[in-house]
């Protein structure tokens, strides 16, 4: 790999306590010159966020150790300027509702989407983050009925 790839390579950090879904993520992300981390409990995530602070950070809403709320609140006091993709398996509202308060509390870049997600629309928000302006995409991707 030449100098100007590593160069423009990024750090993704995931949290998510399905480690076959991180898995998923971090397959799609490696193609499009990301650098993966995965976790699988927040406060792995914090540990690792603070060890080297990521470009992207994919966070799932519901977790056994703690919310995906209360991490979107800790990166705020962390002053985090990553871009931010939450992910829930739950209702869409609700990571609505977490861009909502990520939005209000400063972070600069939250973007959602539902599970399952496709691949496509993975690829396409993963290639967006830090990209453009997140306020233009709509709700997040609901699931095929």
């Amino acid at each position: 790999m030449g100098k100007d790839a590593m160069a423009t390579r990024r750090r993704l950090l995931i949290v998510d306590d399905e480690p076959r879904f991180a898995a998923f993520v971090a397959k799609v992300a490696a193609p499009l010159g990301y650098d993966v981390e995965i976790t699988t409990h927040g406060r792995d995530f914090q540990q690792a966020y603070q060890r080297n602070p990521p470009d992207v950070i994919a966070i799932d809403m519901v977790m056994p150790d703690i919310d995906g709320n209360e991490l979107v609140l800790w990166l705020v006091r962390q002053n985090c300027d990553a871009d931010i993709i939450i992910i829930t398996g739950y209702s869409a509202d609700y990571a609505v509702n977490a861009r909502l308060l990520a939005e209000y509390k400063g972070l600069r870049s939250v973007r959602t989407l539902s599970k399952p997600v496709s691949v496509a629309r993975l690829r396409e928000t993963l290639s967006q983050a830090g990209r453009d302006d997140p306020s233009e995409h709509g709700p997040p991707e609901q699931a095929p009925p």
